[in-house]
């Protein structure tokens, strides 16, 4: 098991959201990983066909100034393949908690889902 390795693919997962790099998502991302949330109500399920174009479209925290606000909460292992981190981050008024399932495939660590919850910073809106 390598901890530094799925702490590598989340550094990268950090600056893909920071910058909208939809490139560097893309091979941190598994090609049929899941994005999941129910904060706004009903079941939000994408496919990253559908999530990285979502990217694309926002504006960069990188290119609004923001400062950057990520974090590892945790990362614990299943096995030599599973494992799962608990991350936070922030991109313009919200603050999300991120849990992303990884597997090691073909020897390469991959994010195969991510479900989060989101919350809205009341401070940066004022």
């Amino acid at each position: 098991m390598s901890d530094q390795a799925v702490r590598s693919v989340l550094a990268d997962y950090f600056d893909g959201l920071y910058h909208c790099d939809t490139e560097l998502l893309g091979r941190v991302f598994h090609p049929e990983a899941v994005y999941a949330t129910a904060t706004e109500g009903p079941l939000l399920r994408l496919g990253m066909d559908e999530y990285l174009p979502v990217v694309a479209r926002r504006e960069p925290p990188s290119a609004r100034g923001e400062t950057r606000r990520d974090r590892i909460v945790s990362v614990e292992f299943a096995g030599p393949v599973t494992a799962l981190a608990r991350v936070e981050c922030a991109i313009g008024p919200r603050l999300y908690t991120d849990f992303l399932t990884l597997l090691r495939v073909d020897g390469q660590w991959r994010i195969i889902a991510k479900v989060f919850h989101f919350e809205t910073d009341e401070d940066a809106l004022s």
